[in-house]
């Protein structure tokens, strides 16, 4: 029942007849029977009715600094529940070494980690522990990434994938790598990821190499996200990459033990899209297929490259009078970004270097080693600058 009080004006439908009339509350009390409620929700038969929210629990997270807008429209459904663990959570993670600001950020942006019950939140932290060497390095993965930490409470799942990957010759290390990189592994059920496991081993087998523990380790190592896809999609993409570089059973090994592992990640369909492209624009400034298919394997991360960014980065060095045999003998350089390499090419023609006849390599090094060439040429440049006056 809800007490009404008096002297208001008000419209009520008829719900029997549609008609609506109006009313003057004059007695202190009104009962009206017919609306039930209950202490944070109302249930309405109008579906663009929004419920009353659990006042307790949003003034709790606006005071942790969460981000409510952000949070009701990933999990809407935690603002409904009758209980959430928001306090302890709070706490428990302010004892694991995690800022009030990072608490925030994670509950914003997963706000079902609210829902875990003291017990299981301690229980998975002692789990994790068993291969992460520090507290900090689990709470640096949850502000990365907290869906990876929160997203399952089945903490059974997680301990027999954990007995199961060290089994089948996962060193400490290469778990460690697989929770940073990619933890939805341990989310996965020990179903998928024998499944995955097993298939690896008989492609090892089936491309005659005689350690499939070693292979596992090796492809994991290059690829910790592997586990999380399907096995249908990995097998496409080892069949793609055999038929298209017409690649022998040791190369193949070679490729998706090593450079090649990330390719396995892909749609088969943007890996065939991609090259197509490649092909196609290579082959229009007179690269042979020979030309073309040694620069892809020689780094062949650039397939991940959409067809713009490819053609754009393609079209942007032969207008700074790069040649193409010069990008093809250095294909990393279509790693960097067009403004990076924009911003270098400037830095280097000021330098007095003369792209078009020397190595391009530089342009795709790291940032510290680029610096350290760019320095040498500047003083190059100084120094010959100050001969000539010297001279004169």
């Amino acid at each position: 029942m809800i007490m009404a009080s008096r002297n208001v004006w008000y419209i009520r439908s008829n719900f029997l007849f549609g008609s609506r009339c109006w009313m003057i509350r004059y007695s202190a009390e009104i009962f009206l029977k017919s609306i039930s409620c209950r202490p944070f929700n109302v249930k309405c038969d109008n579906k663009n009715t929004q419920p009353l929210k659990n006042e307790d629990l949003l003034n709790n997270l606006l005071t942790m600094g969460v981000d409510i807008d952000m949070a009701k429209r990933r999990q809407p459904g935690v603002f409904n529940r009758v209980v959430t663990n928001e306090q302890h959570l709070k706490m428990f993670l302010l004892s694991k070494g995690a800022s009030d600001k990072m608490i925030g950020s994670i509950i914003s942006r997963y706000p079902r980690a609210i829902t875990r019950t003291p017990e299981s939140l301690s229980k998975r932290w002692g789990l994790w522990r068993k291969i992460m060497t520090s507290d900090l390095e689990i709470v640096n993965i949850l502000e990365r990434s907290p869906e990876s930490f929160f997203r399952s409470n089945n903490n059974l799942n997680l301990e027999n994938n954990i007995k199961f990957l060290s089994s089948v010759g996962l060193t400490h290390k290469c778990l460690c790598r697989l929770l940073t990189s990619a933890p939805r592994t341990f989310a996965n059920t020990l179903k998928l990821n024998k499944q995955m496991i097993e298939f690896l081993q008989q492609v090892c087998l089936s491309l005659g190499h005689n350690s499939p523990t070693d292979f596992v380790r090796k492809i994991i190592s290059k690829n910790p996200s592997i586990l999380i896809q399907s096995t249908k999609r990995v097998n496409r993409n080892i069949e793609f990459l055999q038929s298209t570089f017409n690649l022998n059973k040791e190369e193949l090994l070679l490729l998706i033990c090593g450079p090649g592992a990330g390719l396995l990640d892909l749609s088969n369909d943007y890996a065939k899209k991609t090259y197509k492209n490649i092909k196609e624009k290579l082959g229009s400034l007179g690269c042979t297929d020979e030309d073309i298919q040694k620069f892809v394997l020689s780094y062949p991360n650039m397939i991940f490259l959409s067809e713009k960014k490819f053609n754009d980065k393609i079209d942007f060095l032969i207008e700074e009078k790069i040649s193409i045999s010069q990008i093809i003998k250095n294909p990393r350089i279509m790693d960097s970004s067009i403004n990076t390499l924009k911003t270098r090419i400037k830095e280097l023609v000021h330098a007095g270097y003369d792209l078009s006849t020397s190595n391009i390599a530089l342009l795709s090094w790291c940032q510290k080693r680029y610096k350290v060439k760019l320095e040498k040429l500047n003083g190059l440049k100084s120094a010959g600058g100050l001969l000539q006056c010297n001279d004169t």
